[in-house]
């Protein structure tokens, strides 16, 4: 539950180790950044300020302190895996991949809308003569359409997959705009 905390142990918070300071029973700092945790304050402290996070964590009301002290971590491990873009390079690549997956189903359902009326599958070639938007020139540097012809739309899933791979891989290593 949000605004209770776990009790403390006789131990300095990972703040006040970290800055080399006795931890009192009202630090401010030990209920969200606990002794095991000295990573996770020493990024934050890095990128913001232990000064800085103290202010904040005044202002903010005691209810919501601990999901900003998790939104502060965050930001301060992209901004030092990322010192340009931060957060924002994540949120953009973000952005690129979901536009070129929602591209790619936009493909996949034109060629099922394309290919429902024909019981056959050697009638699947004309599927350019019915949906003119699918020819390959439009969509050839797309993940969906490589490899693809208008004789083999009647592919299933499986066999799209073992050849091409799966189209959402978010394992990216950097972030660029």
């Amino acid at each position: 539950m949000k605004g209770s905390h776990e009790p403390r142990s006789s131990s300095s918070c990972a703040a006040c180790r970290s800055l080399k300071r006795r931890c009192t029973p009202t630090c401010i700092f030990a209920p969200y950044f606990r002794s095991d945790e000295p990573k996770k304050f020493a990024q934050v402290h890095k990128v913001f300020g232990a000064s800085n996070v103290s202010k904040i964590l005044t202002e903010v009301p005691e209810d919501q302190r601990a999901d900003t002290v998790n939104s502060l971590a965050y930001e301060a491990e992209a901004r030092l895996r990322d010192p340009v873009y931060g957060c924002i390079g994540a949120i953009a690549m973000l952005e690129r991949k979901m536009i070129q997956l929602q591209h790619d189903l936009a493909i996949a359902r034109a060629r099922l809308v394309c290919d429902a009326p024909k019981n056959s599958p050697s009638s699947s070639s004309s599927c350019f003569s019915c949906c003119p938007m699918l020819h390959e020139d439009t969509f050839s540097g797309f993940p969906a359409w490589s490899g693809l012809n208008g004789n083999n739309f009647s592919q299933n899933a499986s066999e799209l997959i073992s050849q091409h791979g799966q189209t959402s891989d978010f394992s990216y290593s950097s972030y660029t705009l």
